[in-house]
């Protein structure tokens, strides 16, 4: 249960106060309404709960996509341009929320590090930069391989390698969160991949400049 929609005009109330229609979007992304005001949650729900997904890591993205088209589709400021002025921040509200909360759920890091401050464990990445040994080797050999890449061919072959090793951290990602449960672990394989996902950024940029030299 999802979002409330429509209001009586001239209500000081901050929350729509006289016709109300819960949109509800089950599993499956599929739409159905009930008129129990009482089933609609708060804007400080969780992403998981305001898709009606599961709380873990491994996600079907298109159950995602479609419940969040769902939710827009009535929470969009458009759809409220007749209600009044509290019914139409309400709605700007549930719009907004809702889009940062698909765009956080989307992202498999952005997703990764939300579960783990959702148990708890915040990444800090600004201030937590403890890396294990292994890994700060592996970034001294990129950096190397970056520096040194004097054709495409070979930028190519970096940013294969870094893809890959970006999935292997994603997986951890899955095994920590949904079945091991170590959200400390997990954490440390977020932090990983936020280095990956910038150093990618430098390859291809790079290797744009090499394509184009």
């Amino acid at each position: 249960t999802l979002f409330e929609r429509g209001s009586m005009r001239g209500s000081s109330s901050t929350t729509p106060t006289s016709v109300i229609v819960v949109v509800v979007v089950s599993h499956s992304g599929s739409e159905v309404t009930a008129s129990d005001k009482s089933q609609a949650p708060n804007l400080a729900a969780s992403d998981f709960a305001l898709f009606q997904l599961p709380q873990q890591f491994a996600l079907d993205l298109p159950s995602l996509e479609q419940s969040w088209k769902a939710l827009q589709r009535h929470a969009h400021p458009d759809m409220h341009d007749q209600a009044d002025a509290s019914a139409q921040r309400l709605s700007m509200q549930w719009s907004v929320r809702i889009n940062e909360a698909y765009q956080r759920l989307k992202n498999p890091v952005k997703r990764a590090a939300y579960l783990c401050e959702l148990q708890g464990v915040p990444i800090s990445a600004e201030t937590n930069t403890a890396m294990p040994t292994d890994f700060l080797v592996q970034q001294i050999s990129w950096r190397e391989a970056l520096d040194t890449a004097a054709s495409p061919a070979e930028m190519d072959g970096l940013l294969i390698e870094v893809k890959e090793y970006r999935d292997s951290l994603l997986a951890e990602c899955e095994r920590f969160l949904d079945v091991v449960c170590d959200a400390h672990k997990a954490a440390m394989s977020v932090r990983a991949l936020m280095f990956v996902d910038r150093f990618i950024q430098a390859v291809v940029l790079q290797l744009d400049r090499l394509e184009s030299a």
